[in-house]
């Protein structure tokens, strides 16, 4: 199963919201990890569309990122607000090796609303994960311990099920500037999708076409980068990188977007790559029509979270 882990930031979850209805209709590949950044109009309505289609997600209480560090209650008091009768959910908390048994409890104690169990996202290794856990079960089970490899030990981590063991890493290749990738046109991602099974995982995850880096600030680029995913070599992941040419200003990032979706739409052609995201991309070079810089990265998430679900 694919948990593609998102902040929840808003193009972010606007292409969640999109994608709603591939997701319901799909119940066993794909559930979504949201680490929520900002109590936004945005988070509500997407909680609201995922309990109106059915939608199995992650939502995580204790966010490292953004406006709601420390603030649980709040996101708490928004899932409550959104949620009404619908429990297919789990509850995500991040284990640092900081969080301790007495906070686990003050988030648990808060906490009025039925779901299915606990997703545990481990970014650092706890000497007290077990009480921890131990802790959690008093209310419901753990049901996923999503184990960030980056941050953390494979070792450390055997004494988890695999029917509850998730893996999760930053593949993507972050480069400083936009404009780096014209020398790096293509780059590996992940085969996890393949291996997952056979490594003792029940699924795995990522940080999709965005990587793990997280700013809340905006400027204009010099550069357009369209971050695309598709298969090669027996089904590996790889990415290509379209990117505009007119690199020497910020002036005229429509006519930069231009640049980068016309190289993205020569390729799909040449290589028979289609999604609905790919469609949208077709579109807007046909129309002419830059829709934001937004609309490119959620675009380029939908088509990642479209192409693995193909693939599992």
């Amino acid at each position: 199963m694919y948990y593609p882990y998102l902040r929840g930031k808003q193009f972010e979850l606007i292409a969640l919201r999109e994608l709603s209805e591939m997701m319901a209709e799909s119940p066993q590949k794909v559930s979504p990890i949201i680490e929520p950044v900002k109590n936004s109009s945005t988070l509500k309505t997407t909680i609201k569309e995922f309990r109106g289609k059915g939608v199995n997600f992650n939502i995580i209480l204790n966010s490292s990122v953004g406006d709601l560090i420390g603030s649980y209650i709040d996101i708490i008091e928004t899932i409550s607000q959104e949620i009404e009768d619908y429990s297919n959910f789990q509850l995500g908390i991040i284990i640092n090796s900081k969080i301790d048994v007495a906070e686990v409890k003050s988030i648990m104690d808060s906490i009025t609303f039925d779901f299915v169990g606990f997703s545990l996202i481990h970014i650092g290794i706890n000497s007290n994960i077990s009480s921890i856990i131990e802790e959690l079960e008093t209310k419901k089970q753990v049901v996923n311990n999503v184990i960030y490899f980056n941050k953390t030990s494979r070792r450390y981590y055997r004494e988890f099920l695999s029917d509850s063991r998730v893996g999760l890493d930053d593949f993507f290749n972050s480069l400083p500037r936009n404009s780096d990738y014209l020398s790096v046109p293509d780059s590996q991602f992940s085969e996890e999708h393949l291996f997952y099974n056979d490594d003792g995982y029940k699924g795995f995850s990522d940080f999709l076409t965005v990587g793990d880096h997280y700013s809340d600030s905006g400027f204009l680029p010099y550069a357009v980068a369209i971050h695309l995913s598709y298969t090669a070599d027996e089904n590996k992941i790889r990415i290509k990188h379209f990117v505009s040419d007119s690199n020497s200003d910020t002036s005229d990032i429509g006519g930069k977007f231009m640049e980068a979706v016309g190289k993205l739409v020569e390729w799909c052609d040449a290589n028979h790559a289609d999604s609905y995201a790919i469609s949208q991309f077709r579109e807007l070079h046909a129309r002419g029509h830059f829709p934001g810089l937004g609309s490119i990265k959620k675009l380029s998430v939908m088509h990642h979270i479209e192409l693995v679900k193909t693939l599992i």
